[in-house]
């Protein structure tokens, strides 16, 4: 199962999003504190919405954070996959790394 979900994940994470337009992205970092490490690991997550108000997670990725660099290469990820057309409106946190990049 495991093999199989690692598969599909790497599919989603490389899926085209040419055809796509958001109007709307949420941007937030949630904290994991697995055996009580000490770094800021987290999971960086955006949300898009389109025109239509469909949601759905359009990045995922680790970041150590929510640094400047993390969601920096996340965002060039999502261009390079073919998204192209800026949101309306990015929502997020007062972490500035989002703002940053």
């Amino acid at each position: 199962l495991k093999a199989d979900w690692w598969d599909e994940y790497d599919r989603w994470q490389r899926r085209d999003l040419s055809t796509r337009r958001f109007v709307y992205i949420w941007a937030d970092g949630v904290y994991f504190r697995p055996r009580m490490d000490e770094e800021k690991q987290c999971v960086l997550v955006l949300i898009g919405a389109d025109e239509w108000g469909r949601k759905e997670i359009i990045g995922l990725a680790d970041g150590y954070r929510e640094s400047t660099q993390s969601w920096r290469e996340l965002l060039l990820d999502l261009q390079r996959r073919g998204l192209t057309h800026a949101p309306d409106l990015a929502i997020g946190d007062g972490a500035l790394g989002f703002w940053h990049a």
